[in-house]
């Protein structure tokens, strides 16, 4: 780190459990964050602000009026604008050392076997489950590390999947893929402004712990948000016999 630098992350660098070393390690981190919307919004200037030294940004939409409510790497003048090139603008007058990289497009299989092999962790902001079963089935095959977040109304939920670790569940453990499951949008659902800022900081914070070791991370565990009352409880999870996607990788 330059002089620059040591300043810049000066208060990541006092703290013993990160210190120079694991800066060092979150600045040739890269991250996949994958949907720019209010889970991202929240998640990933954390992220930029702590020095990843790169973010990959998938996104296919663009920013819409009530978008504003709760996405806030988006401004009014962005409205119309993929939202990955909004987002990218955002982060890099926030840390101009930063490499993101926008992609405006769908997230595939074939996308995220090109992207993982090099990623250290993947952040999964998106709003349905077809997209979560697909990036998990990819972390499992790549064993990526995939911190997985949700937000619907007054209700969050949060849990970190490391394929690198033996016996640990993935997300089609909690919700297994042959089972239907309601679809839950916030266009007609409504979320809570805060709600999604709470989750999505909280998954940069799983990120950073995975990327530079500090404490223990929630994998295994399933942590539920109450934004009514400010209740947090954590389930305890376990991989299933049978899983389909991990019990194989194993």
């Amino acid at each position: 780190m330059n002089d620059q630098e040591l300043l810049r992350y000066s208060r990541h660098i006092l703290l013993d459990d990160i210190g120079i070393e694991g800066q060092e390690k979150i600045l040739s981190s890269h991250v996949v964050v994958i949907g720019a919307g209010g889970l991202g919004s929240a998640a990933a200037p954390y992220l930029a602000a702590a020095g990843v030294g790169k973010i990959t940004l998938i996104d296919h939409d663009a920013v819409d009026l009530t978008n504003l409510q709760r996405q806030i790497m988006h401004r009014q003048t962005s409205i119309g604008m993929p939202k990955v090139s909004s987002a990218k603008n955002m982060l890099q007058e926030l840390n101009p050392h930063l490499n993101v990289v926008a992609l405006e497009q769908k997230v595939t299989s074939d996308l995220l076997d090109e992207l993982l092999p090099t990623a250290s962790v993947v952040l999964d902001c998106t709003d349905n489950f077809s997209s979560r079963h697909l990036i998990n089935a990819a972390c499992v095959k790549h064993k990526t590390p995939l911190v997985s977040g949700a937000a619907i109304r007054f209700d969050g939920q949060l849990t970190v999947i490391d394929p690198r670790q033996k016996g640990t569940p993935c997300y089609a453990c909690l919700f297994p893929q042959d089972q239907k499951f309601d679809e839950v949008q916030c266009s007609t659902m409504g979320v809570f402004s805060p709600l999604v800022g709470i989750i999505g900081a909280m998954q940069s914070a799983q990120a950073l712990q995975v990327i530079t070791g500090v404490g223990k991370s929630l994998c295994g565990k399933l942590l539920l948000w109450d934004a009514r009352s400010t209740q947090i409880d954590t389930i305890e999870l376990h991989q299933r016999e049978n899983c389909e996607v991990c019990s194989k990788n194993h």
